[in-house]
């Protein structure tokens, strides 16, 4: 095991294993076959990654999406390992070169889509016999399964791997799968004696809202503007609703975007490459978007409609916070998305697999309507106890007051009663309420319990429903035109045998601002630096620019936090920070240490390395003497006429930083660039960076002399991205 924890920490920055990792690599080292369920952000690819660097030969890696590959390779090859991908995005050449470095043995990882191995009769499966193969491992593992929320017919071919391969390990790794479907996974691929690693589900990073659908636009715009600076991905049911809502947050100066199927290929990479490499801030997408994405400082997920189950909600969520900071999942609920969701759910002569999505669906009605911890909820439904009383959950987060509902508990299931249990909720409510309409006929009004509910309006009905379903006292059919039934608990009440108490809430808990991140102990009292933080995150910007990688395959948002909290001075106190292994200090450590050491003198500060404690702990939100820096405010004071210097004193903030919100603002079309610059200026920037193979505003800057600064240079770049964007609308 030394040399696994040695390799963590030489190419990856890390000091130990987290979770089931240690365990799941020991296994693969072994030789022996391995299942590893992990949630989102949880590290699976080190319990592949690890042992492939530990064994002799190449590590096969199946992947579903060729993002994904990219992305991993990317960071890979950004911590000094040999890595490559196979998919259809390559050309001949490129191919070609890829099977000269595998036939070599100079791979130690290769990724590969599942149908590369059953193509073509299995030639490149027949290929790989003559290659040293350390393992295979085959990602996102549920889509192997006819009972996984994601199955891939390609996905099948795979269960010849260990009849091919009798001595090679295979690990197979996922996310989020139910019992019958691990089961399936084990059984598809084959495994001999598998171990199970299961890791706990529990995202505890992760706050878990559910708000009423009404006026979403308005509440998303309201989030928004209160992260200013934080990455998210909001999921729509339809592929027009992307659009507009991405649209709508355009109009309201958010640098949005829409991803679906109905767009091309071409279009869905550019814009996925955008968003990963932080040029789109909030990707508005259809479950067509996301899987494996590795984007870490994803901040907040929301759902604008509801998911079809848990599985899907839980691993879409889990999208947020992968490099462990607070993050947010806010989903917007109506009852109206479970009666459309209810239509798709009927497969036309398939009763099972029907009753099997409608039973999922209520699961998923159930976690948005109850009245319990959701972290709880989402725990047991994977088969995980948990306590309740999260604190990080709007309900463990609202304050309640008790309620005697008895009276009107008894008026409305009396009514049920009295309509001999054929009818649904809203029709249900109109009879209580004493309705004129055209569905209350003449019978239904003579019965003695027409219009005993006229005292109260229909949400409140509505509620009550709800609640007496949740707490047992009434069901709901679960069919197509699902109708109101009576329990065993509501005869009792009926017949005044038992009383109902319920909860009402006092104060809901609203999505609210991400808590700030405290590094270490608390009582460390140890202030982030937010200035310094803004600095490094342009400075990683500009840096994944040049290599071409998405910014958090440079260092993730953790690493640049404890960077600005503990101000490392020199190369080994770097070696402290998380994410900083020996390749990446020699590559990056000096460029970063400069703008820290920089930072220091202006502001007359010390290291404070000495104080770090191992771990990255999270703490509630406290008061810090940076409030936010939100581009809104930015925005507000440039409208009110306040200069670029202005700004940057009544906001004690660096020009820099203004500047970088202004220029934002440029790139999705809200500022003119013409306010901020000559605009004569521009076409000689854009010809001079045209003609660079990686972007270099240094370069630019030294090319055009000192008539040109660096602040025009970036406006005219978020203008020329701003142009192109509108070319390929149009």
């Amino acid at each position: 095991m030394k040399k696994s924890t040695e390799i963590l920490q030489q190419y990856f920055g890390y000091d130990s294993f987290r979770l089931n990792q240690a365990s799941a690599v020991e296994n693969v080292i072994a030789k022996k076959d391995t299942f590893v369920l992990m949630p989102t952000g949880g590290g699976k690819s080190l319990c592949y990654q690890v042992p492939a660097l530990v064994l002799d030969g190449t590590a096969i890696v199946i992947s579903p999406l060729i993002a994904l590959m990219k992305d991993q390779v990317d960071a890979l090859r950004v911590n000094g390992i040999s890595a490559a991908f196979l998919n259809s995005s390559m050309n001949p050449l490129e191919q070609n070169e890829t099977f000269r470095q595998l036939k070599e043995d100079k791979l130690k990882l290769l990724y590969v889509a599942p149908e590369k191995l059953s193509a073509d009769n299995g030639s490149f499966l027949n290929l790989l016999k003559e290659i040293n193969i350390s393992l295979f491992a085959v990602d996102e593992a549920h889509c192997v399964s006819h009972w996984g929320h994601d199955f891939r017919p390609d996905y099948l071919f795979l269960n010849g791997l260990k009849k091919e391969f009798p001595q090679t390990p295979i690990i197979a790794l996922t996310a989020s799968a139910d019992e019958i479907t691990r089961k399936d996974i084990i059984k598809q691929l084959n495994l001999q004696e598998p171990a199970v690693l299961i890791s706990s589900f529990d995202r505890p990073n992760i706050k878990y809202f559910v708000q009423p659908k009404q006026s979403v636009l308005n509440h998303v715009v309201k989030y928004l503007n209160e992260h200013p600076n934080d990455s998210g991905i909001i999921y729509c049911l339809s592929r027009k609703g992307t659009e507009d809502l991405a649209n709508n947050l355009k109009e309201n100066g958010v640098n949005a975007a829409f991803y679906h199927a109905g767009i091309s290929s071409t279009e869905r990479a550019q814009v996925q490459d955008d968003f990963i490499k932080d040029k789109i801030r909030v990707m508005i997408a259809t479950i067509a978007f996301g899987m494996g994405i590795d984007k870490s400082n994803v901040r907040f997920v929301m759902h604008a409609d509801l998911p079809k189950n848990i599985e899907s909600y839980y691993q879409e969520t889990g999208r947020a916070g992968r490099d462990g900071l607070p993050s947010e999942a806010i989903l917007f609920y109506s009852n109206a998305d479970v009666m459309k969701l209810k239509k798709f759910a009927m497969v036309e002569g398939n009763e099972e697999q029907s009753s099997l999505m409608l039973r999922k669906l209520q699961q998923m009605t159930d976690f948005a309507e109850m009245q319990k911890c959701r972290r709880q909820y989402l725990m047991e439904y994977f088969g995980e106890s948990h306590p309740g009383n999260c604190n990080s959950c709007d309900y463990c987060l609202s304050d309640f007051e008790n309620w005697d509902a008895t009276e009107d508990a008894q008026k409305l299931l009396s009514a049920v009663y009295r309509l001999k249990e054929r009818y649904g909720k809203n029709l249900i409510i109109d009879f209580l309420r004493g309705s004129k309409g055209v569905k209350i006929t003449d019978y239904m009004r003579n019965l003695p319990t027409y219009g005993i509910g006229a005292n109260a309006d229909k949400t409140y009905w509505q509620n009550l429903i709800k609640q007496l379903v949740i707490n047992d006292f009434l069901r709901d059919s679960n069919e197509e035109f699902p109708v109101l039934k009576l329990t065993e608990a509501s005869k009792d009440v009926l017949f005044g045998k038992r009383e109902v108490n319920l909860q009402k809430v006092k104060e809901q808990a609203q999505a609210v601002t991400v808590a700030e991140i405290e590094i270490s102990d608390p009582s460390d009292n140890i202030e982030t630096n937010l200035e310094l933080f803004d600095e490094l995150r342009i400075l990683r910007r500009q840096q994944a620019e040049q290599e071409n990688v998405p910014p958090y395959v440079i260092f993730s948002d953790a690493s640049l936090m404890e960077l600005a909290t503990y101000l490392p001075n020199t190369k080994e106190e770097l070696e402290q920070i998380s994410g900083f292994g020996a390749f990446k200090i020699e590559k990056y450590g000096e460029i970063f240490l400069n703008v820290i050491l920089d930072f220091c003198n202006k502001n007359n500060l010390q290291s404070k390395i000495a104080e770090k404690t191992p771990r990255i702990k999270r703490a509630p939100k406290k008061i810090n003497k940076y409030e936010a820096g939100t581009y809104t405010t930015t925005f507000q004071l440039y409208k009110e006429g306040n200069s670029v210097e202005e700004i940057a004193n009544i906001r004690n903030m660096s020009l820099n930083t203004i500047q970088n919100h202004l220029a934002n603002f440029v790139e999705v079309g809200t500022i003119k660039a013409s306010e901020l610059m000559d605009i004569n200026k521009i076409d000689p920037i854009i010809s001079i960076a045209k003609t660079q193979t990686i972007l270099s505003l240094k370069a630019i800057k030294e090319e055009l002399g000192e008539d040109y600064s660096y602040f025009e240079i970036n406006v005219a770049l978020a203008f020329y991205k701003w142009e192109e964007k509108e070319k390929n609308l149009k």
